[in-house]
């Protein structure tokens, strides 16, 4: 009879643990004892809700996710539980949940000090403003498109060139001084043309010091060539 008894406060103590860690502190009944632990460490301040118990994790504080980094089509931020932002669960794989984003945590991810951001699972380029003709979402470098991305053709018609332009992608080229050439789908383009007549500035290390310095080129310019053509004709 002992022995019965002895296990039957076994169960109801096992029965008694696994409703404190899933029903509410106000709902628990007194034999319940809540885990003192805090679910993050320091001060709880933005993005937090420090009074809140989570019962996956047995401990208190909950953070706020954004609504943009949820998959779940929420407009306001939702409060959830450590293991499930852990895990993923309605959590987009391209937001980072450690960073605040004013109330709530959730940025995109971006790398390349944030001239490339994170899309479906792969990084694109960050568009300097004003270069998308539909931007989906504005970042602190430029702008991004969640769709296809824009091709180096489309971006030439415009006088555009999808090159790193300091802190986003995208250089203008006046149309009437510069071609820019493209090959096949690709973003960069394969070379761009100075037409006659443009301000063109040579990399640092290619422009002539000085008039002599330009002869030589000149004339180190006009050797490969006669070689090239000796060359043609003799074949």
């Amino acid at each position: 009879m002992k022995k019965i008894f002895i296990a039957s406060l076994i169960s109801i103590a096992s029965i008694g643990a696994a409703n404190c860690a899933t029903t509410p502190w106000w709902e628990q009944p007194t034999i319940c004892r809540l885990s003192p632990s805090n679910c993050y460490a320091g001060k709880l301040g933005a993005g937090y809700d420090a009074g809140m118990w989570d019962a996956g994790a047995n401990c208190w504080g909950m953070k706020f996710i954004c609504p943009d980094a949820l998959t779940t089509g929420d407009t306001q931020p939702v409060a959830m539980g450590r293991n499930e932002i852990a895990g993923g669960t309605n959590v987009k794989r391209d937001f980072d949940t450690d960073t605040l984003n004013g109330d709530c945590f959730g940025v995109r991810r971006t790398t390349a000090n944030g001239t490339m951001a994170s899309v479906n699972g792969a990084y694109v380029n960050v568009w300097c403003s004003g270069i998308l003709e539909n931007a989906d979402e504005q970042l602190p470098n430029g702008e991004i498109t969640l769709g296809a991305q824009p091709t180096c053709d489309a971006l030439a018609e415009n006088g555009y060139a999808g090159v790193l332009n300091g802190k986003c992608y995208g250089k203008y080229y006046n149309m009437n001084e510069y071609m820019i050439e493209c090959d096949g789908s690709s973003i960069t383009p394969t070379r761009l043309i100075v037409l006659n007549g443009a301000d063109y500035n040579a990399p640092r290390g290619e422009t002539p010091a000085d008039k002599s310095a330009a002869d030589a080129k000149f004339n180190q310019m006009q050797a490969v060539s006669k070689t090239q053509r000796a060359k043609y004709f003799k074949e």
